[in-house]
């Protein structure tokens, strides 16, 4: 079983904490990952293209010309697809580009990405973060003294931690997430994770 060393919010060490082996020492499996994140960002497509049909086109309710003797090819309305102004064959209509992937493959591909993280140290893990009041900028000094400012990290605090959430959700880079929020693509889509000790036990209670 690993170890990982707990800092305080000045970035010196607290101690240390254990991680469960099932969940940040296993080999990190790629098509996992890649098919959950994929699912996380087709889910967050809007889907609202839209393109008009024949029928939709407003006007083109005349034949414009009558069906024999003129020569020309028989049209039957000026909005066909092949008219400029008509409408569109086959085109893009409103629809969801979700799809579902099983829940063990999601946690998979969440210690996957734990693991990685670890692996890569970009895993950081403090004793608590606390603020009386809301303050971006005790926030952002809080980073400086971790040595993370300027970084984009990915920070997930307690589910009731308000404060928290408000003080560091203006800085630049910077993404914050709730316990009851986890997902893998936010997981490694930083340079750095940042958890708390009680989101550290939280996760392992989770996926473990």
């Amino acid at each position: 079983m690993a170890t990982i060393e707990v800092k305080n919010t000045s970035g010196k060490k607290a101690g240390d904490a254990e991680l469960v082996a099932t969940v940040f020492e296993i080999e990190p499996n790629m098509h996992a990952m890649h098919e959950v994140v994929r699912s996380q960002r087709a889910a967050r497509r809007a889907g609202t293209h839209n393109t008009l049909t024949r029928g939709q086109v407003r006007g083109g309710g005349k034949k414009p010309w009558r069906q024999k003797g003129t020569g020309r090819a028989r049209q039957g309305t000026i909005r066909a697809p092949q008219w400029a102004g008509g409408g569109t064959v086959f085109g893009p209509h409103p629809r969801s580009y979700a799809f579902k992937v099983p829940a063990k493959v999601i946690k998979l591909a969440m210690r996957s990405a734990l693991s990685a993280k670890l692996a890569d140290g970009e895993f950081v893990v403090l004793d608590q973060v606390k603020f009386d009041k809301p303050s971006t900028k005790e926030a952002a000094a809080m980073l400086k003294k971790l040595g993370l400012d300027g970084k984009r990290i990915t920070l997930i605090l307690e589910d009731d931690n308000v404060n928290g959430y408000l003080s560091f959700r203006n800085i630049p880079g910077v993404r914050v997430l709730a316990s009851s929020e986890l997902n893998t693509y936010d997981f490694i889509d930083n340079k750095a994770l940042v958890v708390t000790s009680a989101v550290l036990n939280h996760i392992e209670e989770v996926l473990a």
